[in-house]
């Protein structure tokens, strides 16, 4: 006789271990499914928490060899141990895992080992190290995330040719890395063996970089992130790749270009979803033209008591999306209601300066001829930033030109990802510009750009 779950979620990633933890504190007998050994899903072991690790520990590399001077601090001689940087990341990655194991124990939630499976209305498979075993579930929640996407063109060797899994572990740092596709991942990770004293190549097929990002912001940031030495070959279509007869190095070919030469190549052209070998027939779960998991506007799929988060389902791919659908998902199973306020969900790239965002860019609004007022500000303009050191960067925000709604905001600049946070809160809440404007900030702060864009929004900035 199989076991019987109340709510089965197949997937131990961001959204999948948090759609489990709040199904048990509302009373549910719950098991989630992943067939990792660690728990916490990509961002986790390869993703958002080992990249950040990386980033932070290549910056604090460049301020003590650079930066520090400026402040009087001279520190001489500077030197890094990519062995201890890397000891140091997967220190994080595990302690952050044996975290969520601990947190499932404790919610009583039971952790099945393998790869999850639907097996028909109300039944699922796991194969795991001890062979397949089913189950039963009253509603199961698919929460499988994504994998990195390739070219056809492209043959991933997992050494020299790889993808962000394996930038994030090079044994040493390379002469020189080209970075193909000119997103998020490709920057951050690039960013890291930049600081480190790679020569970064980057070469994107579209005329930008960061596509989705506010174009303005983008902008900026392509200025800022050349002078950091940086290289981009913009509008470049990769037509090959391949590795050298000796296999010590690759050869990158695109449109209009020489022949690249490079020790190691990152493909970054985003990510699929995961559904392959997931039973979705068997249940009749439904997917797009593009692979993901066709839900309704409570997330619930095209198969009664089954529901999709995350990476599968339409929407930013972002690690907090996920834990949002998860909790508003199981609300929905146990209580009737559950709800994402999809216009008030932030996302921030981890460059340095780094970019945070939240709501529309003005090219959306412009696409949509939606009437609308703007306002910027410089940190070349905010005291906080000087005394950081760290004046680059702008605040941008744009409101309902009728209702003075906010619409968007855009930051590129000191700590923004942590400065967004108080406009998604203040979206969230249906604030306008002018509400932003008259909340007192505390002087001297970061946080000041953003009450100053507003004002400007309204033409009543103080500082500028």
């Amino acid at each position: 006789m199989s076991d019987h779950y109340d709510l089965l979620v197949i997937g131990g990633g961001p959204g999948g271990y948090v759609a489990a933890i709040r199904g048990a504190q509302l009373g549910l007998n719950v098991a989630v499914v992943e067939k990792e050994k660690q728990m916490g899903g990509t961002c986790l072991r390869v993703g958002c928490i080992p990249s950040k690790a990386l980033l932070e520990s290549s910056h604090r590399l460049v301020e003590a060899g650079h930066d520090l001077a400026a402040h009087g601090v001279l520190v001489d001689n500077v030197r890094f141990d990519l062995e201890t940087m890397m000891a140091r990341k997967n220190k994080i990655v595990s302690g952050l895992a044996t975290g969520i194991k601990g947190l499932l124990k404790k919610n009583k939630v039971t952790r099945l080992v393998g790869h999850g499976r639907l097996a028909g209305a109300g039944s699922a498979q796991v194969l795991g190290p001890k062979g397949e075993t089913s189950l039963t579930y009253d509603n199961c929640i698919l929460a499988t995330g994504s994998s990195v996407s390739s070219l056809p063109f492209i043959t991933l060797d997992y050494d020299r040719i790889g993808t962000s899994d394996q930038a994030l572990s090079y044994p040493e740092v390379p002469k020189h890395l080209v970075v193909i596709g000119a997103g998020v991942i490709g920057l951050e990770l690039g960013s890291v063996w930049l600081r480190l004293g790679a020569k970064v190549t980057v070469l994107e097929y579209l005329d930008r970089i960061m596509p989705g990002v506010d174009s303005e912001i983008a902008a900026d940031a392509l200025k800022i992130f050349k002078k950091q030495g940086f290289e981009f070959k913009l509008g470049a279509r990769v037509t090959g790749v391949r590795t050298t007869e000796d296999g010590e190095g690759c050869v990158v070919d695109a449109d209009g270009l020489d022949p690249i030469e490079c020790d190691r190549v990152l493909v970054s052209v985003g990510r699929r979803p995961n559904t392959d070998n997931l039973g979705l027939e068997s249940a009749g779960v439904m997917t797009n033209e593009r692979g993901q998991v066709i839900i309704d506007g409570h997330l619930a799929t095209t198969a009664p008591g089954v529901y999709a988060i995350g990476d599968l389902v339409q929407g930013p791919m972002l690690a907090h999306k996920a834990e949002e659908e998860g909790i508003a998902a199981v609300e929905r199973i146990v209580t009737g209601t559950g709800h994402v306020n999809y216009d008030a969900i932030p996302s921030v790239v981890y460059t340095y300066p780094e970019i945070a965002s939240v709501g529309k860019t003005e090219e959306e609004l412009q696409e949509s001829d939606a009437d609308y007022k703007k306002g910027t500000f410089p940190f070349a303009a905010n005291g906080r930033a000087h005394c950081l050191g760290d004046p680059n960067g702008k605040v941008k925000v744009l409101a309902d030109a009728r209702t003075d709604r906010i619409l968007g905001v855009h930051i590129i600049g000191p700590h923004a990802g942590d400065l967004i946070a108080e406009v998604a809160v203040a979206v969230e809440f249906g604030a306008s510009s002018e509400d932003l404007a008259r909340a007192v900030h505390a002087h001297p702060t970061l946080a000041e750009t953003i009450k100053e864009a507003a004002l400007d929004a309204n033409r009543r900035a103080i500082h500028m």
